[in-house]
């Protein structure tokens, strides 16, 4: 299967976590199991991957951006140090598509990484954007970790 990349004006940097982020997906797919992944950069530049792992019952699932902070953590990653986050699905017409992280994943990523830079699809135009991990949830309550 030919899965046609997502085209977005991105800093380079960001642009192989896209590319690193289809890649992984592009090899695991399995819908209804595995059907997102994320890559991570910390600003080290470690590059860090996860994938989604659906359980048989919805909140036994994991999303792939827990599992990309997870990664980053054990390789000895302070998630405070986590810079870019990409986040890709397969959408129908064989394409990838850049996702928003989900409220949990929102939650988890600006608690431990709120400097983050969270790339997403406008829902509306299909414009890929950059946006501070903190802005996905105004009005958040500060937790220091």
């Amino acid at each position: 299967m030919s899965i046609e990349p997502v085209a977005a004006t991105m800093p380079a940097a960001d642009l192989q976590l896209l590319r690193r982020a289809e890649e992984l997906l592009g090899r695991v797919f399995l819908a209804g199991r595995h059907e997102v992944a994320t890559a991570l950069r910390a600003t080290d530049g470690s590059v860090h991957l996860g994938v989604h792992v659906e359980g048989s019952c919805r909140r036994s699932s994991i999303c792939a951006e827990g599992v990309a902070l997870g990664a980053a953590r054990a390789a000895g990653v302070a998630l405070g140090q986590v810079a870019s986050v990409v986040s890709v699905q397969i959408k129908p017409a064989d394409r990838f598509r850049i996702i928003a992280p989900c409220g949990v994943c929102r939650e988890l990523i600006s608690d431990y990484s709120p400097a983050a830079t969270v790339w997403l699809t406008v829902p509306d135009t299909d414009e890929v954007i950059a946006v501070p991990a903190l802005d996905l949830l105004p009005s958040k309550s500060r937790r220091v970790w």
